[in-house]
């Protein structure tokens, strides 16, 4: 276990924010949990990080700051269908990924790429091209700061489009410890989104490790390197709205692209909404909107969280007033903390 006071942010979050934690404590088992609790130095409130990749710091944070280092990844049923996982909170989510794709564990492979770690990834409900982690996780296994171990099935995650319970729950003091996926041993793949088929064209055969390649390229093309240009991926939620918003907007942009979304309306990509609103490429102070994908922000050196903030209202108020859409940040923005 890792217990530090005045602890440097910088290297647990990618927009590479230089900011510090009153108090840092990483864990690396269940055990160490109850250990904190039994000797009452778990706190009472918290923020719990994966590698804060979805994350933006605005200021010092005043609270005290918790890391999973639990590294386990443990077979808990396997039939020649299918094979149930049950893998720590600490493990880095792609390295997850690679596992399933060199075990020919179906399911996994199109998230591929994705920063954070895998209960990081359970929270957020992460996704990408088709497919979200609720699509694999059976269950979520957590402990609270009085020591209580709940599993939460699947219906009880209250799973949504970059959301569940957990949000709501880290303030209570929940941690999320391990999470359960289920991965199917039948070839089966899903390549329905436009950019991933049109990346396969040339491949000679369609196999895990090829689609886990296409989807790399794909993201590597349009997300920078955080070790380069300090980013969160994805700043902004792709906005639903009604179908006749939706047919309001098409009449004057022929060209507009859009999903169905689960659940109705129409999904209107927020990064086609940034680049029509004239933000691509521009910046604001040492914060600016990545030229290749408008979705992403980045901190091209020295911005502070809240230059970055400072962007993200400009172009927000430039989709609304041009498209009469407000378009909400993905990414999870952290103030002080008392």
């Amino acid at each position: 276990m890792i217990e530090q006071k005045d602890f440097p942010l910088l290297h647990h979050n990618t927009f590479g924010i230089n900011v510090t934690a009153a108090r840092f404590i990483e864990y690396g088992s269940v055990q160490e949990l109850r250990d904190l609790i039994a000797a009452g130095r778990f706190p009472d409130s918290f923020l719990h990080i994966g590698r804060g990749s979805n994350l933006l710091f605005l200021d010092d944070y005043d609270g005290t700051v918790l890391h999973s280092a639990i590294k386990t990844i443990e077979v808990m049923e396997e039939t020649p269908d299918a094979i149930r996982l049950k893998v720590g909170s600490g493990v880095v989510w792609d390295d997850f990924v690679v596992r399933c794709v060199a075990c020919n564990w179906y399911g996994a492979e199109n998230l591929s790429a994705i920063p954070g770690e895998v209960g990081a990834g359970a929270v957020q409900n992460i996704g990408a091209y088709g497919v979200e982690a609720k699509d694999l996780i059976t269950e979520v296994h957590t402990i609270n700061s009085e020591g209580v171990e709940r599993i939460y099935s699947h219906a009880d995650c209250r799973f949504a489009y970059r959301n569940s319970i957990f949000h709501a729950l880290s303030g209570r003091g929940v941690v999320v410890t391990h999470v359960c996926f289920r991965l199917s041993k039948h070839e089966s793949y899903t390549l329905n989104y436009g950019t991933v088929r049109k990346e396969l064209e040339n491949c000679p055969a369609i196999t895990l490790g090829a689609v886990r390649e296409a989807i790399t390229r794909i993201r590597n093309g349009k997300l920078p390197d955080p070790a380069v240009l300090g980013s969160a991926g994805s700043f902004f939620m792709n906005p639903v709205v009604p179908e006749a918003t939706f047919e309001a907007i098409r009449r004057d942009h022929p060209s507009i692209p859009s999903y169905p979304a689960a659940g109705g309306g129409i999904k209107i990509p927020a990064g086609w909404l940034i680049e029509q609103s004239g933000w691509k490429g521009r910046s604001l102070g040492p914060a600016a909107v990545y030229d290749k994908q408008a979705l992403v922000l980045v901190n091209t050196g020295g911005a502070t969280g809240r230059d970055i903030l400072a962007l993200s209202d400009a172009v927000r108020a430039s989709v609304k007033e041009k498209f009469g859409i407000d378009i909400r940040p993905e990414v999870k923005i952290i103030s002080r903390w008392k």
